[in-house]
């Protein structure tokens, strides 16, 4: 009900939506944690950053700091977030801008970085204070948004009739083998109106690399003991086992912040299994990466495995160059394609 209120009060205008002369990309979901929104961040960053100055605004969910901060590559995650900070350093030439106030932090990065001519903003779908042009909504496959309920007793943290809001919709995690039936089936409960696309996507395997030593190597079939503090681990170690043998679990909660207890358990974990390597996720390595409380038997041992995503056949087609024509000011219908300059 107060979900519905709120909603209602946005479209009457009782609460004000502020629109920008910046372009900006909102990459959200109607549920908690884990969709895989940052990789998808990442990749319109990757993919903008040839036309576009690109500006990333998150929150920094979990800091320890309040109000406007720009993220530099030697910043502290607990000052700036995990993934903002991970953003930055995969993207040093990218302005990555963290704030609770996505109003402010707009008008701050049009007035201080005059350059910047499109901004994407992640996790901000239910922050309807901020007006933005195209909404890229990421569903997670393993989890189906019409089978779950509201917080607390599911994840849903908005109503599921705000997907009619969205204009891009991305099911993340996909199976390798997903068939056309499972896709349409998303269709089914996904498309909403003529305009909305829907696109497919899955984890490609990739090497696993050493944040400590570029020369060390984790070969297939190794044995593993798996650390995570990520929002959906299940994935994570799904797509693990199937390349390595698995010996232990760490399982944290999302944006957990690690302490010498928990670095003293998967030492001793090590010492359990001494032919065993520890395999994180990225964002647990962008945080373990300086921490002094990492000891060095550990750092021998320590590999993550980048997030790399791609596109499923089924997929509508060229996400990227519909996404810039849209930004271009190309309107879609479908199939049909209306420049507003001769509209």
């Amino acid at each position: 009900m107060v979900i519905s209120i709120r909603h209602w009060m946005f479209d009457s205008g009782l609460i004000k939506s502020h629109q920008f002369k910046t372009p900006i990309i909102c990459v959200g979901n109607i549920t908690v944690g884990g969709t895989g929104k940052t990789p998808t961040a990442e990749m319109i960053i990757d993919n903008m950053m040839p036309y576009y100055r690109v500006a990333l605004l998150s929150r920094g969910y979990g800091r320890r700091t309040k109000g406007y901060i720009e993220v530099e590559k030697n910043s502290s995650y607990r000052d700036v977030g995990d993934e903002p900070l991970q953003i930055k350093l995969k993207y040093p030439d990218t302005l990555v801008v963290v704030c609770e106030d996505r109003v402010e932090a707009i008008n701050r990065i049009e007035k201080e970085h005059p350059e910047i001519n499109l901004i994407v903003m992640d996790d901000g779908f239910q922050h309807r204070h901020v007006d933005a042009r195209i909404n890229v909504i990421i569903v997670d496959s393993t989890r189906p948004f019409y089978e779950d309920d509201y917080l607390p007793a599911g994840s849903l943290r908005d109503k599921i009739e705000s997907l009619d809001r969205a204009h891009y919709f991305i099911v993340t995690k996909c199976p390798v083998d997903m068939s056309p039936l499972d896709q349409r089936m998303w269709r089914k409960e996904l498309h909403r109106f003529a305009y909305q696309k829907i696109y497919f996507t899955r984890v490609i395997p990739v090497d696993a690399v050493s944040p400590f030593y570029p020369d060390k190597s984790l070969e297939r079939g190794d044995e593993v003991v798996v650390m995570s503090g990520i929002g959906n681990p299940k994935a994570f170690v799904k797509d693990v086992k199937r390349e390595y043998n698995v010996v232990a679990k760490v399982i944290l909660p999302d944006h957990h912040v690690y302490s010498v207890s928990d670095i003293r358990r998967v030492e001793a974990l090590l010492e359990k299994h001494p032919n065993a390597k520890l395999l994180t996720t990225e964002k647990d390595a962008v945080k373990l990466r300086r921490s002094r409380r990492v000891p060095e038997s550990v750092r021998q041992k320590m590999f993550y495995r980048p997030l790399q995503v791609e596109f499923l056949p089924g997929s509508d087609q060229d996400f990227f160059g519909t996404l810039k024509d849209d930004l271009d000011g190309k309107i879609h219908f479908g199939n049909l394609k209306i420049n507003d300059d001769n509209n």
